[in-house]
Protein backbone atom coordinates (compact mmCIF):
# COMPACT_ATOMS: atom_id res chain seq x y z
CA UNK A 1 0.00 0.00 0.00
CA UNK A 2 2.97 2.58 1.10
CA UNK A 3 4.30 1.53 -2.06
CA UNK A 4 1.68 2.48 -4.39
CA UNK A 5 1.66 5.69 -2.59
CA UNK A 6 5.05 6.57 -3.34
CA UNK A 7 4.47 5.68 -7.12
CA UNK A 8 1.61 7.83 -7.23
CA UNK A 9 3.30 11.14 -5.26
CA UNK A 10 6.85 10.57 -7.05
CA UNK A 11 6.50 12.80 -10.24
CA UNK A 12 6.45 12.34 -13.61
CA UNK A 13 9.20 13.73 -16.45
CA UNK A 14 7.12 16.32 -18.15
CA UNK A 15 5.95 15.31 -21.88
CA UNK A 16 7.76 17.94 -23.64
CA UNK A 17 11.03 16.00 -22.49
CA UNK A 18 9.68 12.66 -23.16
CA UNK A 19 8.65 14.13 -27.05
CA UNK A 20 12.62 15.25 -27.71
CA UNK A 21 13.62 12.30 -26.05
CA UNK A 22 12.02 10.19 -28.64
CA UNK A 23 13.11 12.40 -31.26
CA UNK A 24 16.70 12.30 -30.70
CA UNK A 25 16.49 8.73 -31.03
CA UNK A 26 14.83 9.02 -34.16
CA UNK A 27 17.33 11.41 -35.58
CA UNK A 28 19.89 9.17 -34.23
CA UNK A 29 18.35 6.23 -35.94
CA UNK A 30 17.69 7.92 -39.47
CA UNK A 31 21.06 9.60 -39.59
CA UNK A 32 22.64 5.77 -39.02
CA UNK A 33 20.03 4.54 -42.06
CA UNK A 34 21.03 7.23 -44.33
CA UNK A 35 24.59 6.34 -43.18
CA UNK A 36 24.43 2.68 -44.17
CA UNK A 37 22.60 3.49 -47.40
CA UNK A 38 25.04 5.74 -48.63
CA UNK A 39 28.13 3.31 -47.32
CA UNK A 40 26.37 0.40 -49.56
CA UNK A 41 25.52 2.16 -52.43
CA UNK A 42 29.06 3.57 -52.67
CA UNK A 43 30.35 0.23 -52.40
CA UNK A 44 27.79 -2.29 -54.06
CA UNK A 45 28.64 -2.71 -57.94
CA UNK A 46 26.45 -5.49 -58.27
CA UNK A 47 23.66 -3.02 -59.82
CA UNK A 48 25.99 -2.05 -62.57
CA UNK A 49 27.38 -5.16 -63.65
CA UNK A 50 26.19 -6.49 -67.63
CA UNK A 51 26.91 -10.32 -67.33
CA UNK A 52 26.31 -10.90 -71.47
CA UNK A 53 28.50 -7.76 -72.08
CA UNK A 54 31.23 -8.93 -70.26
CA UNK A 55 30.91 -12.79 -71.04
CA UNK A 56 30.91 -11.55 -74.99
CA UNK A 57 34.41 -8.78 -74.65
CA UNK A 58 36.56 -11.92 -72.37
CA UNK A 59 35.85 -14.65 -75.15
CA UNK A 60 36.25 -11.62 -77.65
CA UNK A 61 40.17 -10.90 -76.72
CA UNK A 62 40.88 -15.02 -76.37
CA UNK A 63 41.92 -15.67 -79.87
CA UNK A 64 45.03 -15.31 -80.87
CA UNK A 65 45.35 -15.05 -84.57
CA UNK A 66 46.28 -13.07 -87.81
CA UNK A 67 46.35 -9.10 -86.46
CA UNK A 68 46.71 -9.77 -82.43
CA UNK A 69 49.98 -12.01 -83.59
CA UNK A 70 51.36 -9.39 -85.20
CA UNK A 71 50.40 -6.58 -82.40
CA UNK A 72 52.30 -9.26 -79.41
CA UNK A 73 55.47 -9.22 -81.89
CA UNK A 74 55.61 -5.82 -82.14
CA UNK A 75 54.76 -5.52 -78.51
CA UNK A 76 57.80 -8.04 -77.86
CA UNK A 77 60.03 -6.01 -79.91
CA UNK A 78 59.07 -2.65 -77.86
CA UNK A 79 59.08 -4.11 -74.40
CA UNK A 80 63.46 -5.87 -75.31
CA UNK A 81 63.99 -2.44 -76.84
CA UNK A 82 62.86 -0.99 -73.65
CA UNK A 83 64.45 -3.33 -71.35
CA UNK A 84 68.05 -2.81 -73.28
CA UNK A 85 67.78 0.79 -73.29
CA UNK A 86 66.72 1.20 -69.67
CA UNK A 87 63.64 3.18 -70.41
CA UNK A 88 60.62 2.58 -68.43
CA UNK A 89 58.41 4.81 -71.27
CA UNK A 90 59.16 2.32 -73.71
CA UNK A 91 58.43 -0.30 -71.39
CA UNK A 92 55.13 0.76 -70.49
CA UNK A 93 53.75 1.68 -73.94
CA UNK A 94 54.91 -2.34 -74.89
CA UNK A 95 52.74 -3.28 -71.79
CA UNK A 96 49.75 -1.07 -73.62
CA UNK A 97 49.86 -2.62 -76.45
CA UNK A 98 50.60 -6.16 -75.58
CA UNK A 99 47.40 -8.74 -76.01
CA UNK A 100 48.40 -10.97 -73.22
CA UNK A 101 45.57 -10.29 -70.58
CA UNK A 102 42.76 -11.71 -72.90
CA UNK A 103 43.30 -15.53 -72.69
CA UNK A 104 44.68 -14.90 -68.89
CA UNK A 105 41.05 -13.50 -67.95
CA UNK A 106 39.36 -15.87 -70.01
CA UNK A 107 41.32 -18.80 -67.49
CA UNK A 108 39.94 -16.97 -64.63
CA UNK A 109 35.84 -16.93 -66.50
CA UNK A 110 36.14 -20.50 -67.58
CA UNK A 111 36.76 -21.54 -63.43
CA UNK A 112 33.74 -18.77 -62.80
CA UNK A 113 31.23 -20.15 -65.16
CA UNK A 114 32.56 -23.80 -65.29
CA UNK A 115 33.04 -23.16 -69.01
CA UNK A 116 35.48 -26.20 -70.32
CA UNK A 117 35.72 -25.08 -73.86
CA UNK A 118 36.60 -21.59 -72.46
CA UNK A 119 39.32 -23.17 -70.47
CA UNK A 120 40.74 -25.07 -73.21
CA UNK A 121 40.48 -22.21 -75.92
CA UNK A 122 42.08 -19.70 -72.98
CA UNK A 123 44.84 -22.32 -72.11
CA UNK A 124 46.07 -23.18 -75.81
CA UNK A 125 46.14 -19.20 -76.84
CA UNK A 126 48.03 -18.43 -73.60
CA UNK A 127 50.47 -20.86 -74.64
CA UNK A 128 50.88 -19.76 -78.00
CA UNK A 129 51.37 -16.11 -76.97
CA UNK A 130 53.96 -17.32 -74.47
CA UNK A 131 56.05 -19.36 -76.93
CA UNK A 132 55.55 -16.43 -79.54
CA UNK A 133 56.91 -14.19 -76.78
CA UNK A 134 59.97 -15.79 -75.73
CA UNK A 135 61.42 -16.84 -79.02
CA UNK A 136 60.79 -12.98 -80.57
CA UNK A 137 62.34 -12.00 -77.44
CA UNK A 138 65.20 -14.18 -77.64
CA UNK A 139 65.85 -13.60 -81.63
CA UNK A 140 66.17 -9.78 -80.55
CA UNK A 141 68.64 -10.41 -77.99
CA UNK A 142 70.55 -12.83 -79.52
CA UNK A 143 71.26 -11.14 -82.43
CA UNK A 144 71.42 -7.34 -81.42
CA UNK A 145 75.21 -6.81 -80.55
CA UNK A 146 74.14 -3.62 -77.69
CA UNK A 147 72.90 -6.22 -74.96
CA UNK A 148 73.44 -5.83 -71.05
CA UNK A 149 72.06 -6.32 -67.94
CA UNK A 150 70.19 -3.26 -66.97
CA UNK A 151 68.16 -1.92 -63.96
CA UNK A 152 64.53 -2.59 -65.89
CA UNK A 153 65.76 -6.27 -66.75
CA UNK A 154 67.47 -6.59 -63.42
CA UNK A 155 64.21 -5.64 -61.82
CA UNK A 156 62.54 -8.29 -63.18
CA UNK A 157 64.44 -11.64 -62.21
CA UNK A 158 63.73 -11.95 -58.39
CA UNK A 159 59.99 -11.44 -57.81
CA UNK A 160 58.19 -10.33 -54.18
CA UNK A 161 55.59 -10.15 -52.16
CA UNK A 162 54.65 -6.60 -53.54
CA UNK A 163 54.46 -8.20 -57.09
CA UNK A 164 51.87 -10.79 -55.30
CA UNK A 165 49.34 -8.08 -54.36
CA UNK A 166 50.23 -6.03 -57.48
CA UNK A 167 48.86 -8.92 -59.60
CA UNK A 168 45.80 -9.57 -57.35
CA UNK A 169 44.43 -6.69 -56.23
CA UNK A 170 45.29 -5.15 -60.28
CA UNK A 171 43.38 -8.20 -61.55
CA UNK A 172 40.75 -7.48 -59.12
CA UNK A 173 39.98 -3.75 -60.65
CA UNK A 174 40.37 -5.13 -63.98
CA UNK A 175 37.43 -7.23 -63.82
CA UNK A 176 35.32 -4.76 -61.53
CA UNK A 177 35.71 -2.59 -64.68
CA UNK A 178 35.33 -5.42 -67.02
CA UNK A 179 31.70 -6.27 -65.52
CA UNK A 180 30.64 -2.45 -65.68
CA UNK A 181 28.75 -1.42 -68.28
CA UNK A 182 30.48 1.13 -70.58
CA UNK A 183 34.08 -0.78 -69.66
CA UNK A 184 36.38 1.80 -67.82
CA UNK A 185 39.27 1.86 -70.43
CA UNK A 186 41.80 3.77 -68.28
CA UNK A 187 41.79 1.40 -65.06
CA UNK A 188 42.17 -1.29 -67.97
CA UNK A 189 45.26 0.55 -69.55
CA UNK A 190 46.19 0.95 -65.55
CA UNK A 191 45.99 -2.47 -64.70
CA UNK A 192 48.23 -3.11 -67.82
CA UNK A 193 51.01 -1.03 -67.01
CA UNK A 194 51.12 -2.26 -63.29
CA UNK A 195 50.79 -6.12 -63.78
CA UNK A 196 53.00 -5.79 -66.29
CA UNK A 197 53.18 -9.20 -67.86
CA UNK A 198 54.88 -8.40 -71.10
CA UNK A 199 58.20 -7.17 -69.82
CA UNK A 200 58.71 -10.57 -67.63
CA UNK A 201 58.36 -12.70 -70.90
CA UNK A 202 61.05 -10.64 -72.79
CA UNK A 203 63.29 -10.50 -69.57
CA UNK A 204 62.68 -14.40 -70.25
CA UNK A 205 63.89 -14.65 -73.73
CA UNK A 206 66.87 -12.47 -72.89
CA UNK A 207 68.25 -14.76 -70.19
CA UNK A 208 67.77 -17.94 -72.66
CA UNK A 209 69.67 -15.62 -75.24
CA UNK A 210 72.58 -15.15 -72.68
CA UNK A 211 72.29 -18.69 -71.48
CA UNK A 212 71.37 -17.17 -67.83
CA UNK A 213 68.59 -19.68 -66.66
CA UNK A 214 68.55 -18.03 -63.39
CA UNK A 215 66.97 -14.79 -65.07
CA UNK A 216 65.29 -16.95 -67.74
CA UNK A 217 63.74 -18.49 -63.61
CA UNK A 218 63.27 -15.63 -62.14
CA UNK A 219 61.30 -13.59 -64.82
CA UNK A 220 59.09 -16.86 -65.54
CA UNK A 221 58.60 -17.31 -62.41
CA UNK A 222 57.72 -13.31 -62.10
CA UNK A 223 54.88 -13.76 -65.25
CA UNK A 224 53.26 -17.07 -63.55
CA UNK A 225 52.52 -15.33 -60.35
CA UNK A 226 51.25 -12.44 -62.55
CA UNK A 227 49.01 -14.97 -64.67
CA UNK A 228 47.65 -17.30 -61.73
CA UNK A 229 46.65 -14.16 -59.23
CA UNK A 230 44.67 -12.23 -61.90
CA UNK A 231 43.02 -15.10 -62.58
CA UNK A 232 42.26 -16.01 -59.51
CA UNK A 233 41.05 -12.14 -58.85
CA UNK A 234 38.88 -12.32 -62.42
CA UNK A 235 37.35 -15.57 -60.99
CA UNK A 236 36.70 -13.88 -57.44
CA UNK A 237 34.77 -11.24 -59.19
CA UNK A 238 32.75 -13.40 -61.18
CA UNK A 239 31.77 -15.35 -57.98
CA UNK A 240 30.91 -12.62 -56.38
CA UNK A 241 28.64 -10.85 -59.18
CA UNK A 242 27.03 -14.30 -59.12
CA UNK A 243 27.83 -14.58 -63.15
CA UNK A 244 25.36 -17.56 -64.59
CA UNK A 245 27.04 -21.17 -64.73
CA UNK A 246 27.64 -22.40 -68.25
CA UNK A 247 24.86 -24.63 -69.06
CA UNK A 248 25.12 -27.97 -70.83
CA UNK A 249 22.80 -30.34 -72.59
CA UNK A 250 22.62 -32.74 -70.07
CA UNK A 251 23.26 -33.17 -66.29
CA UNK A 252 26.12 -35.86 -67.03
CA UNK A 253 27.91 -33.54 -69.07
CA UNK A 254 27.77 -30.59 -66.45
CA UNK A 255 28.69 -32.74 -63.31
CA UNK A 256 31.64 -33.92 -65.21
CA UNK A 257 32.76 -30.60 -66.54
CA UNK A 258 31.93 -29.39 -62.31
CA UNK A 259 34.44 -32.01 -61.47
CA UNK A 260 36.78 -31.09 -64.28
CA UNK A 261 36.90 -26.91 -63.55
CA UNK A 262 36.84 -27.98 -59.32
CA UNK A 263 40.06 -29.86 -59.68
CA UNK A 264 41.61 -27.91 -62.49
CA UNK A 265 40.54 -24.66 -60.07
CA UNK A 266 42.11 -26.21 -56.64
CA UNK A 267 45.30 -27.45 -58.56
CA UNK A 268 45.97 -23.66 -59.75
CA UNK A 269 44.93 -22.41 -56.28
CA UNK A 270 47.00 -24.86 -54.68
CA UNK A 271 50.63 -23.14 -56.54
CA UNK A 272 49.29 -19.84 -55.98
CA UNK A 273 48.80 -20.46 -52.13
CA UNK A 274 52.19 -21.99 -51.97
CA UNK A 275 53.67 -19.25 -54.40
CA UNK A 276 52.27 -16.07 -51.92
CA UNK A 277 53.83 -18.10 -48.99
CA UNK A 278 56.93 -18.83 -50.57
CA UNK A 279 57.37 -15.21 -51.46
CA UNK A 280 56.20 -13.78 -48.16
CA UNK A 281 58.69 -15.76 -46.21
CA UNK A 282 61.28 -14.59 -48.54
CA UNK A 283 60.13 -10.95 -47.83
CA UNK A 284 60.38 -11.78 -44.32
CA UNK A 285 63.99 -13.13 -44.65
CA UNK A 286 64.92 -10.20 -46.77
CA UNK A 287 63.61 -7.96 -44.37
CA UNK A 288 65.25 -9.29 -41.14
CA UNK A 289 68.39 -9.69 -42.78
CA UNK A 290 68.17 -5.34 -43.03
CA UNK A 291 66.87 -5.33 -39.74
CA UNK A 292 69.34 -7.49 -38.14
CA UNK A 293 72.06 -5.99 -40.04
CA UNK A 294 71.04 -2.46 -38.75
CA UNK A 295 70.62 -3.37 -35.01
CA UNK A 296 73.68 -5.49 -34.29
CA UNK A 297 76.19 -4.75 -36.54
CA UNK A 298 75.87 -0.57 -37.74
CA UNK A 299 74.47 0.57 -34.64
CA UNK A 300 77.43 -1.00 -32.73
CA UNK A 301 80.67 1.38 -33.56
CA UNK A 302 83.18 -1.64 -33.04
CA UNK A 303 82.22 -3.89 -36.05
CA UNK A 304 83.14 -2.74 -39.48
CA UNK A 305 81.10 -3.91 -42.17
CA UNK A 306 83.33 -4.47 -45.17
CA UNK A 307 80.34 -4.69 -47.69
CA UNK A 308 76.60 -5.36 -47.11
CA UNK A 309 75.55 -8.90 -46.09
CA UNK A 310 75.68 -12.25 -48.26
CA UNK A 311 72.66 -14.57 -48.00
CA UNK A 312 72.58 -17.87 -49.76
CA UNK A 313 69.35 -19.36 -50.13
CA UNK A 314 70.04 -22.46 -51.12
CA UNK A 315 72.66 -23.25 -48.17
CA UNK A 316 70.71 -20.59 -46.15
CA UNK A 317 74.08 -18.85 -45.00
CA UNK A 318 74.07 -15.63 -43.48
CA UNK A 319 77.81 -14.56 -44.16
CA UNK A 320 79.55 -11.17 -42.58
CA UNK A 321 82.56 -9.71 -44.00
CA UNK A 322 84.59 -7.79 -41.27
CA UNK A 323 86.89 -5.04 -41.66
CA UNK A 324 87.93 -5.70 -38.02
CA UNK A 325 89.28 -8.39 -35.79
CA UNK A 326 86.00 -10.29 -33.94
CA UNK A 327 86.64 -12.27 -31.58
CA UNK A 328 84.51 -15.79 -30.98
CA UNK A 329 82.41 -14.15 -27.84
CA UNK A 330 80.89 -11.46 -30.17
CA UNK A 331 80.57 -13.67 -32.85
CA UNK A 332 78.56 -16.43 -30.69
CA UNK A 333 76.78 -13.04 -29.07
CA UNK A 334 75.55 -12.44 -33.09
CA UNK A 335 74.86 -15.70 -33.44
CA UNK A 336 72.87 -15.92 -30.55
CA UNK A 337 70.37 -13.12 -31.40
CA UNK A 338 69.64 -14.92 -34.43
CA UNK A 339 68.27 -17.84 -32.67
CA UNK A 340 66.60 -15.95 -29.49
CA UNK A 341 65.35 -12.27 -31.04
CA UNK A 342 61.78 -12.57 -31.77
CA UNK A 343 62.68 -10.26 -34.15
CA UNK A 344 64.09 -12.22 -36.49
CA UNK A 345 61.56 -14.99 -36.11
CA UNK A 346 62.70 -15.75 -40.08
CA UNK A 347 66.22 -15.95 -39.54
CA UNK A 348 66.29 -19.06 -36.88
CA UNK A 349 67.28 -21.55 -39.28
CA UNK A 350 70.27 -19.61 -41.16
CA UNK A 351 73.33 -20.28 -40.21
CA UNK A 352 75.88 -17.35 -39.78
CA UNK A 353 78.47 -17.17 -41.01
CA UNK A 354 81.56 -14.40 -40.05
CA UNK A 355 84.77 -14.21 -42.32
CA UNK A 356 88.72 -12.67 -41.70
CA UNK A 357 87.38 -12.78 -37.99
CA UNK A 358 91.25 -13.34 -37.14
CA UNK A 359 92.48 -11.02 -39.85
CA UNK A 360 94.83 -7.84 -38.14
CA UNK A 361 93.28 -5.39 -36.44
CA UNK A 362 91.99 -2.34 -37.78
CA UNK A 363 94.97 -0.22 -36.42
CA UNK A 364 97.50 -2.30 -37.93
CA UNK A 365 96.12 -2.29 -41.14
CA UNK A 366 95.90 1.60 -40.29
CA UNK A 367 99.30 1.84 -39.64
CA UNK A 368 100.26 -0.26 -42.56
CA UNK A 369 98.17 2.07 -45.13
CA UNK A 370 99.76 5.26 -43.68
CA UNK A 371 103.16 4.04 -44.28
CA UNK A 372 102.18 2.89 -47.57
CA UNK A 373 100.79 6.71 -48.52
CA UNK A 374 104.67 8.16 -47.14
CA UNK A 375 106.12 5.61 -49.69
CA UNK A 376 103.57 6.41 -52.70
CA UNK A 377 104.85 10.07 -51.71
CA UNK A 378 107.90 9.82 -51.45
CA UNK A 379 107.87 8.30 -55.12
CA UNK A 380 106.12 10.82 -56.07
CA UNK A 381 108.84 13.26 -55.05
CA UNK A 382 111.45 11.25 -57.01
CA UNK A 383 109.28 11.16 -60.35
CA UNK A 384 108.77 14.85 -59.83
CA UNK A 385 113.11 15.68 -59.63
CA UNK A 386 113.63 13.28 -62.66
CA UNK A 387 111.00 14.89 -64.64
CA UNK A 388 112.65 17.96 -64.23
CA UNK A 389 115.85 16.92 -65.07
CA UNK A 390 114.54 15.01 -68.27
CA UNK A 391 113.18 18.63 -69.03
CA UNK A 392 116.46 20.46 -68.29
CA UNK A 393 118.04 17.88 -70.92
CA UNK A 394 115.73 18.37 -73.57
CA UNK A 395 116.28 22.36 -73.14
CA UNK A 396 119.83 21.65 -73.52
CA UNK A 397 119.30 19.10 -76.47
CA UNK A 398 117.41 22.01 -78.20
CA UNK A 399 119.49 24.91 -77.59
CA UNK A 400 122.49 22.55 -79.01
CA UNK A 401 120.46 21.77 -82.23
CA UNK A 402 119.70 25.25 -82.53
CA UNK A 403 123.79 26.19 -82.25
CA UNK A 404 124.14 23.42 -85.11
CA UNK A 405 122.11 24.84 -87.42
CA UNK A 406 123.08 28.53 -86.74
CA UNK A 407 126.79 27.28 -87.68
CA UNK A 408 125.31 25.49 -90.71
CA UNK A 409 123.50 28.35 -91.53
CA UNK A 410 126.68 30.60 -91.41
CA UNK A 411 128.53 28.18 -93.38
CA UNK A 412 125.68 28.37 -96.49
CA UNK A 413 123.00 30.40 -96.42
CA UNK A 414 120.79 28.30 -98.09
CA UNK A 415 120.23 25.63 -95.42
CA UNK A 416 117.49 26.25 -93.40
CA UNK A 417 116.60 24.91 -89.24
CA UNK A 418 116.69 20.93 -90.30
CA UNK A 419 114.27 20.44 -87.05
CA UNK A 420 111.68 22.22 -88.47
CA UNK A 421 112.23 20.06 -92.29
CA UNK A 422 112.09 17.32 -89.99
CA UNK A 423 109.10 17.59 -88.43
CA UNK A 424 107.45 19.05 -91.68
CA UNK A 425 108.22 15.64 -93.42
CA UNK A 426 106.73 13.54 -91.08
CA UNK A 427 103.50 15.26 -90.83
CA UNK A 428 102.98 15.06 -94.60
CA UNK A 429 104.63 11.77 -95.25
CA UNK A 430 103.32 9.46 -92.11
CA UNK A 431 105.27 6.51 -93.26
CA UNK A 432 108.54 8.27 -92.89
CA UNK A 433 110.22 6.25 -89.47
CA UNK A 434 112.87 8.41 -89.95
CA UNK A 435 115.12 11.18 -91.99
CA UNK A 436 118.36 12.25 -91.86
CA UNK A 437 120.57 15.02 -94.49
CA UNK A 438 124.06 15.16 -95.29
CA UNK A 439 126.80 16.50 -97.77
CA UNK A 440 128.73 13.84 -99.19
CA UNK A 441 132.23 13.67 -101.18
CA UNK A 442 131.64 12.24 -104.91
CA UNK A 443 133.08 11.59 -107.78
CA UNK A 444 132.64 10.04 -111.23
CA UNK A 445 135.88 9.92 -112.70
CA UNK A 446 137.74 9.51 -109.71
CA UNK A 447 139.75 12.87 -110.49
CA UNK A 448 137.38 15.38 -109.55
CA UNK A 449 135.37 15.66 -106.21
CA UNK A 450 132.18 17.18 -105.86
CA UNK A 451 130.37 18.25 -103.06
CA UNK A 452 126.31 16.97 -102.93
CA UNK A 453 123.22 16.92 -100.70
CA UNK A 454 122.19 13.39 -99.41
CA UNK A 455 118.99 12.96 -98.06
CA UNK A 456 118.84 9.57 -96.00
CA UNK A 457 115.02 7.79 -95.85
CA UNK A 458 113.92 4.66 -93.84
CA UNK A 459 110.18 3.89 -94.42
CA UNK A 460 107.69 2.25 -92.89
CA UNK A 461 108.29 -1.81 -92.94
CA UNK A 462 106.55 -4.23 -95.33
CA UNK A 463 105.51 -0.90 -97.95
CA UNK A 464 105.61 -2.29 -101.49
CA UNK A 465 108.19 -0.19 -103.95
CA UNK A 466 105.37 0.91 -106.25
CA UNK A 467 103.97 2.88 -103.12
CA UNK A 468 107.25 4.20 -102.13
CA UNK A 469 108.45 5.06 -105.50
CA UNK A 470 106.65 8.53 -106.59
CA UNK A 471 106.40 8.80 -102.90
CA UNK A 472 110.49 9.65 -102.57
CA UNK A 473 109.73 12.04 -106.01
CA UNK A 474 107.57 14.13 -103.98
CA UNK A 475 109.86 14.28 -100.58
CA UNK A 476 112.68 15.35 -103.23
CA UNK A 477 111.14 18.47 -104.92
CA UNK A 478 109.51 19.29 -102.15
CA UNK A 479 113.21 18.85 -100.06
CA UNK A 480 114.57 20.81 -102.52
CA UNK A 481 112.16 23.79 -102.53
CA UNK A 482 112.55 24.11 -98.46
CA UNK A 483 115.94 23.61 -98.49
CA UNK A 484 117.05 25.73 -101.40
CA UNK A 485 118.87 22.89 -103.55
CA UNK A 486 119.65 22.59 -106.85
CA UNK A 487 120.27 18.99 -107.03
CA UNK A 488 118.97 16.56 -104.04
CA UNK A 489 119.59 12.60 -103.51
CA UNK A 490 117.25 10.97 -101.80
CA UNK A 491 119.15 7.28 -100.11
CA UNK A 492 116.61 4.50 -99.20
CA UNK A 493 117.24 2.90 -96.07
CA UNK A 494 115.88 -0.80 -94.77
Amino acid sequence: MEEDIEKNIKPHPPKEEQDASENIKKDAKGLFENLKKFVVELFDFREDTDHAATIDAIKADIPFKGATAWILIFAVFVASIGLNADSTAVVIGAMLISPLMGPILGLGMSFALNDIGTFKKSLKNLGVMIGLSLFASFMFFYFFPLSEDTSELLGRVKPDIRDVLIAFFGGLALMVARTKKGTIASVIFGVAIATALMPPLCTAGYGLAKGNFYYFLGAMYLFTINTIFIALASFLVLKFLRFPMHKYANAAKRKRSSTIATLVGIAVMIPAIFTFVNVFQENQIKTQIEAFTKNEIKNNDYYILMEQPDYDEKTKTLQLKFFNEVSDAEENSLKNSLLTDPRYEYLKEITLKVRDSDTKSFEVITTAYKENREELQESKNIIAGLQKQITALQETITSLNQRIEQDESYNNQKVIAFSTIAKDAKIRYTDIQQIGFAKMLFSKDFIKIDTIPVATVKWRARMADSIIAPKERELRTWLQAEMKLDTLFIKREK
